[in-house]
């Protein structure tokens, strides 16, 4: 999907997004979700890989986090494992300080 997304209902299933997904506060998904940004004001359950994620103070995550980024604001859940994934800058760097030693 080339488009940003907002979800304020139920939805069972897959979300790719290249842009952003907004999870309403009426908004259910369980699922996956690949997007470059997540901003969640409703519950989302399953598994979410994403470059920056933002839990508002009514969002509800449950299940497995992969992204750059994480922020979970006052009030907002989350129960589950994060992974932080590197960028693709910091791969880079890695990689060359390797190749110097």
């Amino acid at each position: 999907m080339e488009c940003n997304l907002y979800i304020d209902g139920k939805l069972d299933g897959e979300i790719h997004s290249k842009k952003e997904v907004n999870i309403g506060k009426n908004g259910r998904v369980n699922g996956v979700i690949n997007t470059h940004r997540l901003i969640v004001q409703g519950l989302v359950e399953g598994t979410v890989n994403a470059d920056r994620v933002e839990i508002k103070a009514a969002g509800h995550v449950k299940g497995e986090i992969s992204s750059l980024e994480l922020v979970i604001e006052s009030k907002g859940i989350f129960e589950g494992n994060s992974i932080v994934k590197q960028s693709e800058e910091s791969k880079k760097k890695k990689t060359t300080d390797l190749s110097k030693s």
